[in-house]
């Protein structure tokens, strides 16, 4: 398919695919799974446009989405393009101040919001938000505040464009479509200073399709699901939902995080993209149903897992034939365990599932390929579009991030290691940001990801982020995301943050997993009367000694966690310790657990 515009996509698949091949499910207040067809997405994103236009959008207008993943906001999204205006997605638990930094940068006229919670926010800084002048609210069972002059519901919206009004006008628009529009404005996390809008163009989302195509068109085809798990906000999943769009695989949009098991058991899908914490709770909880069985059921669980290792990692991801002996053991483990597990987990069609946002455990990469499930581990960033490299269907090289797309260029600054990218996916530049541009860029051009790292070849190896790379006061350097990622691939722990800059050794802050804990607890008689008398039991604090002692074993003596303090408390988002997509804010963490951390370098 030739595009240049995604404003052309959707009328080019209700030709291609037809009017009613399911480009949409999502679950409705009943729980029952419901379809979009291409022609009803077609007809509501025309209306759509149509309302935009007759209440004023111009072209290049912002228009702002705050919303959980809701298939209105796809909708919405394309209305968009059909007017030539630009996305600005913000994440749905976004507090009143980012909400109001967002809608104001961006001057955005016209916002969309989802429920309670998003409706209640933005009216909670409305007066602060100067160019705001129309809200639309896609659930009917909102309560509007009483003196809210400015919102409509999604219905009363649509309405707006029944019949067409401005039909002409839109189709002038999207004829006037070029690459060089801007398609989505995408705000950063700010895991170390204020959000900056990250401007995407029509041509950077283009080129990855072609990117995508030509890595992983094998495995992608009309027909496919693909579950909608991350926020759309987030670039990886937006990135991906266009490339499924692209490719004519049916999305199912998950509402909720929290019901991503049981709906994942219920789409049974083909794909879905994933930071690598999920595929550690699955590796978790498979490890912990192997330790509770006994006997031949064991041995089986854990043959399987082996032999699955020696025949997908080993043999076929490196080009080699398994000999007929292996290939028996893995059929029989295939038609026995690990079929069961899949079915168990609702991942029988899995084809691949990529997966990025953080460190990828050696231990948990190996394991999902073993049980047959082909993990795409990648890298990328907001201001990349997404991909930077992912791994191939085949010959993937386990440690690396995966091989660079065709497009673009890398090179690695030989003084820093910082990881460098050209190419048509960067993106045009931060909005309204030209002191953070002219420090985003190097003088021929090339975007500075602060991430550090090697090629070998084409395959790219990450070291660290620069930014997070911390300095004991002894002048070693410490990498916390590699211990980080290694800790949490353990049962008992839930989140660690790593301290070590100008201090005299690493220590951590560890949050257990408190289930976990209360059932180590009643197995062992410990009794307690709150969670942080659990915490400081000795059994409790010899059982983390123990675990860490074991997993840190391959770091350097100067690396390793010599002090540790265990919090009755999560990390969380409310707190300012966590963005909007789960990144630990390590200086927040620093401020808020100053006191603790102090203790930690008593007496030393």
């Amino acid at each position: 398919m030739s595009l240049n515009h995604l404003s052309a996509l959707v009328d080019h698949q209700v030709e291609k695919l037809g009017a009613d091949f399911a480009v949409l499910k999502y679950r409705d207040d009943k729980g029952e799974w419901l379809t979009i067809t291409w022609g009803q997405f077609q007809n509501q994103v025309r209306l759509a446009a149509n309302a935009m236009a007759v209440l004023g959008v111009e072209e290049e207008d912002n228009i702002g989405i705050f919303s959980q993943n809701k298939p209105e906001s796809f909708v919405v999204d394309f209305a968009n393009m059909y007017n030539r205006a630009v996305s600005v997605p913000l994440y749905a638990t976004s507090s009143p101040s980012q909400a109001h930094y967002i809608v104001s940068d961006a001057n955005i006229k016209l916002l969309f919001v989802g429920e309670q919670y998003q409706y209640d926010t933005i009216m909670a800084v409305l007066s602060q938000c100067h160019t705001l002048t129309k809200i639309v609210i896609y659930d009917r069972k909102v309560m509007r505040h009483p003196q809210d002059k400015v919102s409509i519901y999604f219905d009363e919206f649509l309405r707006l464009g029944e019949g067409l009004p401005k039909n002409d006008l839109v189709e002038a628009r999207k004829a006037k479509g070029k690459p060089e529009d801007m398609l989505g404005l995408l705000y950063t996390s700010g895991t170390t200073g204020e959000p900056k809008g990250v401007m995407l163009l029509h041509a950077s989302m283009i080129d990855q399709f072609r990117n995508h195509h030509e890595r992983l068109g094998d495995q992608m085809e009309p027909g496919d699901v693909s579950m909608n798990f991350l926020p759309l906000t987030h670039v990886f999943e937006r990135g991906w939902s266009y490339v499924c769009l692209y490719e004519g695989i049916t999305i199912a949009v998950n509402l909720r995080p929290q019901d991503i098991q049981q709906a994942i058991k219920e789409v049974h899908p083909s794909h879905m993209c994933s930071v690598p914490r999920f595929w550690e709770k699955v590796y978790i909880g498979v490890q912990q149903k192997i330790a509770a069985e006994t006997g031949i059921k064991k041995t089986l669980m854990e043959n399987a897992i082996k032999v699955g290792k020696k025949y997908n990692v080993d043999y076929l991801n490196n080009g080699k034939k398994p000999p007929l002996w292996l290939s028996l053991q893995y059929k029989f483990y295939e038609k026995t365990v690990i079929n069961t597990l899949k079915k168990v987990l609702g991942l029988e069609n899995a084809k691949f599932f990529p997966t990025a946002g953080a460190a990828v455990s050696n231990e948990v990469c190996e394991f999902v390929h073993a049980v047959g499930i082909n993990m795409i581990v990648g890298y990328g960033l907001t201001e990349s579009f997404a991909t930077v490299c992912c791994y191939p269907l085949e010959h993937y090289v386990p440690g690396s991030v995966g091989l660079l797309i065709p497009s673009l260029k890398v090179k690695i600054d030989p003084e820093t290691e910082e990881i460098l990218l050209k190419g048509p996916t960067i993106m045009k530049g931060y909005y309204k940001k030209e002191d953070a541009n002219a420090k985003a860029f190097t003088e021929d051009g090339y975007f500075r990801t602060g991430d550090t790292g090697w090629l070998e070849g084409r395959t790219l190896f990450l070291k660290e982020r620069i930014k997070d790379l911390m300095k004991t006061s002894n002048g070693k350097y410490i990498s916390p995301q590699a211990l980080e990622a290694k800790l949490g691939i353990d049962r008992f722990i839930e989140q660690v943050a790593i301290i070590a800059d100008g201090r005299k050794f690493v220590s951590a802050l560890i949050v257990p997993s408190y289930e976990a804990l209360k059932e180590f607890a009643e197995q062992k008689g410990i009794t307690y009367q709150s969670m942080e008398e659990l915490l400081n039991h000795k059994r409790v604090q010899d059982l983390f000694q123990n675990r860490i002692d074991t997993l840190q074993q391959e770091f350097a003596h100067y690396e390793q966690i010599k002090r540790f303090t265990l919090l009755p408390n999560p990390f969380s988002m409310e707190h300012g310790e966590l963005t909007n997509t789960l990144k630990l804010r390590r200086r927040v963490v620093a401020q808020n657990y100053k006191d603790v951390i102090d203790k930690m370098y008593e007496e030393c």
